[in-house]
């Protein structure tokens, strides 16, 4: 497995309007995406952009994710945290299908099947168990998107 581009943070937050202004105001954000629901995943999430690198095509993004009423995973991690924080990283593969495979291979708990994310790719999580700590998404994009 080979770690690619880091795409975006998933932030989990009990506000993604609150969220919004203190990325904006504090954070100085000034690419803010429309924040839109995602039924079949019970979050509404909202994408910031960050800068891009020398010869980037995008920055790293902020993914601000509300929990949607039901929604028992997010809502347990506010819980927790009342304020919000990080609740994933994300990284980008060329093929979903084989790195599914390759985690497994390594003994990696896969939660669940690819299905589709936030940013209309295939998508997975990885237990955060089985990668230090840290929930882990997994997102295919096709090779040389940004």
């Amino acid at each position: 497995m080979k770690l690619g581009r880091l795409n975006h943070i998933g932030v989990a937050t009990p506000s993604i309007a609150d969220s919004i202004v203190f990325y904006r105001d504090v954070m100085g954000a000034t690419k803010i995406h429309e924040p839109f629901d995602l039924p079949d995943q019970g979050v509404k999430v909202c994408f910031v952009d960050t800068p891009a690198a020398d010869g980037a095509l995008n920055g790293t993004q902020i993914e601000l994710i509300e929990p949607l009423p039901g929604n028992a995973s997010i809502a347990a991690f506010l819980e927790k945290n009342p304020a919000g924080g990080q609740h994933h990283v994300c990284y980008e593969v060329p093929d979903i299908h084989a790195a599914k495979a390759e985690f497994e291979t390594m003994g990696k708990r896969v939660l669940g099947e690819p299905r589709i994310g936030a940013h209309g790719t295939l998508i997975f999580f990885v237990h955060p168990k089985d990668m230090q700590g840290v929930l882990t998404e997994i997102m295919e994009v096709g090779v040389g998107a940004h």
